[in-house]
């Protein structure tokens, strides 16, 4: 497994800190690898004090699951209880919001990007569009964990 260079891990905060000023906002942005360690963190001038380890829990989950975390949700909605169990088992909380992305490059995962400080759908546009510029891969299959109505864990 490869993990994200720290210059491309600067290109996507940059380019994240681009987006934040054109909405008039302060956010954080956090950058690891494919385990979900650190290779960036920034927190803009202004940036609320939460928000740095908000966008590591974002991207720390992306990372870990291998998906976007927007695509966690209805795991999380569909059995509650047992998310919640897993949530808290890695170094970092798993998080199923908007606004951290999985770093795919080749098909393998690369590490995550996670954003905060805006509106939960500012998050994610702009994590989504600093992916897509940095010509990382943006389609990911949809999470199997969803338990639908009736069926157990198995």
């Amino acid at each position: 497994m490869t993990a994200p260079s720290l210059a491309l891990a600067t290109r996507l905060i940059e380019d994240a800190r681009k987006h934040a000023t054109e909405l008039g906002k302060a956010l954080s942005v956090a950058v690891v690898d494919y385990g979900g360690f650190v290779v960036a963190v920034e927190r803009m001038d202004g940036a609320r004090p939460m928000t740095p380890s908000i966008a590591l829990s974002k991207a720390y989950s992306a990372a870990v699951m291998q998906r976007p975390t927007v695509m966690l949700k209805g795991w999380s909605d569909s059995d509650p209880v047992f998310f919640s169990q897993v949530a808290r088992l890695g170094q970092h909380p798993i998080v199923a919001t908007k606004g951290g992305y999985t770093l795919k490059q080749d098909g393998q995962i690369i590490g995550g990007i996670g954003v905060s400080g805006g509106s939960p759908d500012e998050d994610e546009d702009i994590v989504k569009a600093v992916v897509a510029a940095a010509g990382l891969e943006t389609d990911f299959a949809e999470w199997a964990g969803v338990r639908k109505e009736g069926e157990g864990r198995g």
